[in-house]
């Protein structure tokens, strides 16, 4: 099915006037080593049955009033990241009157939403035209690199459902700060629609972000280590202008949800096989198992003629907000991530201990547990191994967001969304994990795979979760 989207409109929105001074934000050693990260992209899908002409009219109006109020308080995904030459560092700058974020208006060529919210198998192309561009980055005469963090599209499906997809750059927030940020947003605009529009005070919405950078501490000395890095880094490493990259042609895109059953019910079963093999039962929690479950599956789906002996890395990250020895509050607005990394050989992943599902439990518990101590143990490594994970392609799986995200939570005035998803997980060999909208205590796992690797994949995931049903 072809999709094509049509611009009705591109703008720009902004921190209301004055609301904003010149701000000048620096970036930690939390979020330096994105720098060369490339632009992420989340999309949510609203059940909207009315016309086009009814969503211009009365809804568009708060969906920009309600976004510009909020960008006063989460004002640097209006901002720039300027990139200086060596020595002056890298940093986010506001400027007043200048600074914005670009806004598109389109309607989609596909009346009805039901294809792209399917738990069922999808061309990964279908989502691209939903996708903003960030606009491109410009060079000052200083040498000085000025690039834009955020880019907004809202689309509608007359008579359907409308969607809003953002890029953005993880330099900027990592996945608590965006949601923090689209919730917020949705709340002021679920409020302006039920008070027509009026919004007197923020009393009563979501907490404010914190953007004091002063309470991260940097005890390692990791920030000039990630500087120097960065200045040996070539300019086009960070200067990523957003363009979709290539995709396989016969990419394709599902959505899986496990249930909270399946969950305890795995959870049971890793127990009972530890025990049986005289094994010590590993930290084992919902996001364990089930990223266990879903590597082992996704490994197992590849072509056979693999060396057994080769190594394959799973990377997850871990927030340390609320951690005791950061105490970085859960407002904090930036990057607080520390990125975990588990090493199995393919042996073991597939037929490894409890068909290998065992093992891949046992090394990702005692890696979470491991950062649960030695929370920056190996830090000063973050960035050459971010550089080698772009090297290891189909033997590298990066674990995108989380269930305690509450994705789904976010609700501009017509419901939850039908489905969010993160759409670049289709080029950055990630499987996406959140929360479910039907049920509390189920999640969603999306995958992109090629169609004959995806069939192999969902028989294998049944197969499993069949085997593990039987255990009561």
């Amino acid at each position: 099915m072809a999709h094509k989207v049509k611009v009705i409109e591109q703008c720009e929105v902004s921190p209301p006037p004055g609301s904003v001074p010149p701000t000048s934000i620096p970036l930690t050693f939390f979020d330096l080593p994105w720098l060369c990260c490339p632009p992420l992209k989340r999309i949510f899908f609203y059940h909207f049955p009315h016309s086009t002409q009814h969503f211009f009219q009365t809804l568009l109006p708060s969906l920009k009033n309600s976004l510009s109020l909020t960008l006063q308080h989460f004002f640097p995904f209006s901002s720039n990241l300027l990139f200086p030459p060596k020595p002056n560092t890298p940093h986010i700058l506001y400027t007043p009157h200048a600074d914005s974020i670009s806004f598109t208006l389109a309607e989609s060529s596909v009346a009805y939403f039901t294809t792209f919210v399917s738990n069922s198998p999808r061309d990964v192309t279908l989502l691209h035209p939903f996708v903003p561009v960030l606009p491109p980055s410009r060079t000052l005469e200083d040498g000085t690199l000025v690039i834009p963090l955020m880019a907004i599209q809202v689309t509608v499906m007359p008579y359907s459902a409308f969607a809003i997809c953002i890029t953005f750059r993880h330099v900027a927030a990592d996945g608590r700060a965006f949601h923090h940020f689209m919730k917020f947003w949705a709340s002021l605009c679920k409020s302006s629609i039920r008070d027509s529009g009026l919004l007197d005070s923020f009393e009563g919405f979501l907490a404010m972000p914190l953007h004091n950078r002063d309470i991260i501490q940097d005890p390692k000395g990791l920030k000039p280590i990630f500087l120097q890095e960065l200045w040996n880094s070539l300019p086009e490493n960070v200067e990523s202008k957003g363009i979709k990259r290539d995709v396989p042609r016969d990419m394709v895109r599902h959505t899986f949800v496990l249930s909270h059953v399946h969950v305890e019910k795995l959870k049971k079963w890793v127990s009972i096989n530890c025990k049986s093999h005289g094994l010590e039962t590993p930290h084992m929690t919902t996001f364990v198992v089930t990223c266990a479950l879903v590597w082992v599956c996704k490994v197992k789906s590849e072509e056979i003629n693999v060396n057994d002996d080769e190594s394959y890395i799973l990377a997850f990250m871990a927030d340390c907000r609320n951690r005791p020895e950061f105490s970085i509050p859960l407002e904090y607005f930036g990057n607080c991530l520390v990125c975990g990394n588990v090493v199995a050989k393919r042996s073991k992943l597939v037929g490894g201990l409890g068909n290998g599902i065992l093992d891949a439990t046992i090394a990702i518990g005692s890696e979470v547990r491991y950062l649960q101590r030695e929370t920056l143990e190996g830090a000063e490594t973050l960035m050459s191994n971010f550089r080698e994970f772009a090297t290891l392609g189909k033997h590298m799986t990066i674990i995108a967001g989380s269930p305690k995200l509450e994705v789904y939570e976010t609700d501009f005035g017509w419901g939850k969304p039908e489905r969010s998803e993160v759409v670049h997980v289709d080029n950055s060999g990630s499987i996406s994990l959140s929360d479910c909208r039907e049920k509390e205590g189920q999640i969603e796992v999306g995958v992109a795979l090629p169609k004959v690797q995806m069939n192999k994949f969902s028989a294998i995931l049944k197969d499993h979760l069949t085997e593990i049903a039987l255990f009561d």
